[in-house]
């Protein structure tokens, strides 16, 4: 039977989605073809803002209308923490939730004999334990994704993934070890570490994330790069031994959501902006040519014109490499969702274009600050223009006149000019 997963949200869904299709082909199923119709659809869903939500409702419309016959499978964050999905949307068949994964298999057995619409969704507890995860392969990707950690126990005002994805819970190091290991084996040059909230790992079975990318870093030859972190988790100690690995990139995306103090805390978040700026000191004086990356919220519930102000100043000031701006989305079942002072939508959108300009400036000038430079750029695609894609380090996106010759090499590059959002490289 053939199966296609389309997957939204966070790079934990891209890897679970892998998980999925290797769980699913060793069992004898295949994958459609980008314009073949598919026996089976299955939706890894997010759930992090109601817009997210919205888009995985209206893509169910849009599958079942487009191919009447598949089966449709929704799983992902949207199923685990709203399992009354299935009654709201009939056109879906099967609904299962993040713990039931393993059981994805079993379950479309289950419905091929009985033909009716199935919801497995079970809650989660304190005393779960880290559900490892097997993949070897990314389709049609380049670097590949490993999933450490999952769960959170953060409680940020404005999100509903603690209720998605439980507590924090960690893998082994041997797991870790294992799986870069078989992705070096099978050609890949560069490994993404990701988690839900990815700095706790380890907080519950007596290690530490230092000890997860010590263990990721002296596994093989391939460049080890970090995914979102919470800031605090980035101290001296912590900084000195990643530094002391030549495969370790030093891109930072260190998650900020506002550089006001007052909307911090209204968000729960465990940090000021001043602890921020120094954590970004601390990267800049052990890393020789860190990127620091983030998420920036605008219109939070009760936001004034000052603290978005300060916000925007913030971020002009830390001189991000790129900044990921998003309006705040109410969330059904947060504490935020029921704040007073809501923001309108559109002054919404009016910060959000005026942050953006300032990231826009924060950025170019980072990338001017990379000119003249030689550094090691992964190839991964080719560019419309001609050219082939790649990035640095840190993260910088490079193009460079190549051939498919290069795609999958590590090769320095010396970054000569600026092209919208992307530097011009030569092969040196």
């Amino acid at each position: 039977m053939k199966v296609n997963i389309i997957t939204l949200g966070c790079k934990v869904n891209q890897f679970e989605s892998q998980a999925m299709f290797k769980q699913l082909f060793d069992n004898g199923y295949e994958p459609a073809g980008d314009h073949e119709p598919a026996d089976i659809t299955i939706i890894n869903s997010c759930a992090v803002t109601q817009a997210s939500e919205q888009k995985a409702v209206k893509l169910i419309h849009r599958v079942r209308r487009e191919a009447p016959d598949t089966v449709i499978v929704l799983t992902g964050c949207m199923a685990q923490a709203f399992p009354d999905s299935g009654k709201k949307l009939p056109e879906v068949d099967i609904v299962l939730g993040n713990k039931r994964r393993k059981d994805l298999l079993p379950t479309l057995n289950s419905y091929f004999a009985q033909k009716q619409q199935l919801t497995f969704v079970e809650e989660y507890q304190k005393n779960d334990r880290y559900e490892p995860l097997f993949v070897d392969t990314f389709v049609k990707r380049t670097r590949a994704f490993l999933k450490i950690e999952d769960g959170c126990n953060r409680f940020c005002s404005y999100c509903i993934i603690p209720y998605a994805r439980g507590r924090v819970r960690s893998c082994s190091l041997d797991y870790i070890r294992d799986e870069i290991k078989a992705f070096a084996a099978n050609g890949y040059r560069e490994v993404v570490i990701i988690g839900i909230n990815l700095s706790s790992y380890g907080s519950d079975i007596g290690l530490s994330f230092s000890d997860a990318i010590q263990t990721a870093c002296e596994s093989a030859d391939i460049r080890i790069r970090l995914g979102s972190l919470e800031p605090e988790s980035m101290d001296m100690h912590t900084l000195r031994l990643f530094s002391q690995y030549d495969n370790f990139c030093p891109q930072f995306h260190l998650s900020l959501q506002s550089g006001c103090d007052a909307t911090l805390r209204r968000m729960n978040r465990h940090y000021t902006a001043a602890e921020y700026a120094d954590i970004v000191d601390n990267i800049r004086s052990v890393f020789e040519n860190p990127a620091i990356t983030t998420d920036v919220m605008v219109g939070f519930a009760g936001e004034t014109d000052e603290e978005f102000e300060a916000s925007r100043r913030f971020v002009e000031q830390i001189g991000f490499a790129k900044v990921h701006i998003f309006p705040y989305s109410r969330r059904a079942g947060t504490v935020a969702d029921k704040a007073p002072d809501q923001i309108p939508d559109c002054i919404k959108k009016q910060r959000a274009e005026i942050m953006a300009k300032t990231a826009q400036k924060t950025t170019e000038a980072f990338f001017r600050s990379q000119l003249g430079r030689t550094e090691a750029v992964l190839i991964e695609t080719r560019s419309k223009n001609g050219m082939y894609e790649g990035y640095t380090m840190n993260y910088t996106p490079v193009l460079v006149p190549a051939d498919e010759s290069f795609i999958n090499r590590i090769i320095n590059v010396t970054l000569t000019d600026l092209s919208g959002d992307h530097l011009i490289g030569t092969l040196s």
